[in-house]
C-alpha cells in the first residue's frame, strides 16, 4: 500500500511537469529521457515513484505477484483523490464510483487474507519468455498505433503493458541465478513505459492516462501470477472473496479509463511553464 501511495502521488506531479515540456516520443527514448531528467519538478516526482517501486520489489519477495498487484491497484483511489486536490466532490460520478469500487476490493482482499498462506511456483522458462516478450511487444506496438480511440488511451495502455512486462520480470528476477536475465526486460519495460506514460500525460489528464496504465499494469501481472506462476488461491469463501477483490480493483481502473473523463486542466504552475517550453521546442 505504501508503494501505491508513493507511485500514484508521483504520477500527478509528473503529469503537471510533463505537460509543460516539449513533445515526448517513444521512438526517441534517449532524447525524451534527457528532456525529462533536466526538469527538476519531474525529476523529484520520479524519485518518489522510484522509492515506491523499491517498496514494491520488497513486497514481491514476501508475497505472490497477483496479491501484490491487487494491493497496488488500490492506488487508483489515491490518484483520483490527489487529482481532485483533496475534494472528492470535484470528481465525475463515474470517477467517484471507481474509488468506491477500489475500496470495496481492498476490503474483500483484507478478508480473504485472514489465516491464509499464499504461495507461488517457479515458472517454465519458455513460457516466461513468451509471456514477457508478448506483453512487451504488444505495448511497444501500441505506441505507434492510431485509430478511433483517443491517443491518451492508446498511450496509457501501451505504457501499462510495457511496465507490466517490467513487473513480471521483477518477480522472475527475485528467483536469482540465471533468472537475473529478467533484468533486461525489467529495465527496458520500465524505462520505455515511463517515457510513454509521460507522453500520454501530454495528451490528456492524469486520471485517464494513469488510470488506463494502472489497469494494464495490474491486470496483466495478476493474470501472470495465476496462469504463469501458478499462484494458489485460498479455498472456499476466502478464495471467492479474493477473486472478487481482483475483479473489483480491475473494474475500478476501467471506470477511471472511461472516455467521459474530464479534459485536462493544467495547474497554474504548469500553465506558466508551458508557453516558454513550447517556444523553446519551436
Amino acid at each position: 500500500m505504501i508503494s501505491a501511495l508513493a507511485v500514484n502521488w508521483a504520477y500527478t506531479r509528473e503529469h503537471d511537469a510533463a505537460i509543460a515540456l516539449p513533445p515526448l516520443l517513444a521512438r526517441h527514448p534517449l532524447r525524451s529521457a534527457r528532456v525529462l531528467l533536466r526538469d527538476r519538478a519531474w525529476a523529484l516526482a520520479f524519485v518518489a515513484e522510484t522509492a515506491g517501486w523499491l517498496v514494491y520489489v520488497a513486497a514481491l519477495r514476501l508475497a505472490p505477484l497477483a496479491l501484490v498487484q491487487a494491493v497496488c491497484a488500490a492506488g487508483i483511489a489515491v490518484l483520483a483523490f490527489v487529482t481532485a486536490r483533496g475534494q472528492p466532490q470535484r470528481l465525475a460520478r463515474h470517477e467517484q464510483l471507481a474509488v468506491l469500487v477500489a475500496l470495496l476490493g481492498l476490503g474483500l482482499l483484507a478478508i480473504s487474507l485472514v489465516d491464509s498462506h499464499p504461495s507461488s511456483q517457479t515458472p517454465s522458462p519458455v513460457l516466461a519468455l513468451v509471456w514477457v516478450a508478448a506483453t512487451f511487444g504488444c505495448g511497444f506496438a501500441l505506441t505507434a498505433a492510431r485509430g478511433r480511440i483517443r491517443l491518451v488511451a492508446l498511450l496509457g495502455l501501451a505504457a501499462g503493458l510495457l511496465m507490466a512486462a517490467g513487473d513480471i520480470s521483477v518477480k522472475l528476477a527475485v528467483h536469482g541465478s540465471w533468472w537475473l536475465l529478467a533484468l533486461i526486460p525489467l529495465v527496458g519495460g520500465y524505462a520505455l513505459g515511463s517515457i510513454v506514460l509521460q507522453s500520454a500525460f501530454q495528451h490528456g489528464n492524469a486520471l485517464t492516462a494513469a488510470g488506463i496504465s494502472t489497469m494494464a499494469t495490474n491486470a496483466v501481472p495478476i493474470a501472470a501470477g495465476v496462469l504463469l506462476l501458478r499462484e494458489s488461491l485460498p479455498h472456499g469463501i476466502r478464495g471467492a472473496f479474493q477473486i472478487a477483490a481482483f475483479v473489483s480493483l480491475v473494474a475500478s481502473a476501467t471506470l477511471l479509463a472511461d472516455p467521459r473523463s474530464r479534459p485536462d486542466r493544467p495547474s497554474a504552475d504548469a500553465e506558466l511553464r508551458l508557453e516558454p517550453a513550447r517556444l523553446e521546442a519551436s
